[in-house]
């Protein structure tokens, strides 16, 4: 894949993850995002020691920030977050279930069509070891906007 293809590939995949966001509404918006973007922080230092592992490998990287893990967190990974909070949030085994469709989808189709458009390619990871990199995060994203429902719940009681 060419670096204007990549590029093309990688803004198209941010803005059209951005664009579903409005859907979910604003009270989801609201409601969600503090967990979604701590899940979205703990992704970024987890990509940092992939990259530095050499889990993944993108092709044609140049040396900018904007390409290779990037804009899949800022977009998909991000965008997912909140979706499945807002479908599945309260339901704890439906929103596992829906965390590991997801995660397998991304693992294993996606890898595979990215391997081969030479997009990236697992290199120190194969797609079971990509798959639960992503899928424990579910625990940790549901476990985050538990904590956040508590205490939005415990500052409603004090202001009565």
């Amino acid at each position: 894949m060419t670096i204007k293809i990549q590029r093309l590939v990688n803004v198209a995949m941010v803005i059209f993850s951005w664009l579903t966001i409005p859907l979910l509404g604003s009270r989801n918006i609201k409601r969600f995002l503090p967990a979604s973007i701590l899940i979205l922080l703990v992704e970024l230092l987890h990509a940092r020691c992939g990259k530095k592992q050499r889990w993944w490998v993108f092709y044609n990287k140049p040396k900018s920030f904007l390409f290779g893990e990037f804009p899949f967190q800022i977009g998909p990974f991000l965008a997912t977050s909140l979706w499945t909070l807002k479908w599945a949030y309260g339901n704890f085994k439906w929103f596992i279930l829906l965390s590991g469709i997801i995660h397998a989808i991304f693992a294993y189709p996606i890898t595979y069509y990215a391997r081969k458009y030479r997009h990236y390619t697992l290199v120190r990871f194969n797609s079971l070891q990509f798959f639960l990199y992503f899928f424990f995060k579910a625990f940790l994203l549901y476990g985050f906007q538990s904590l956040f429902e508590k205490i939005i719940h415990q500052k409603g009681k004090e202001k009565f």
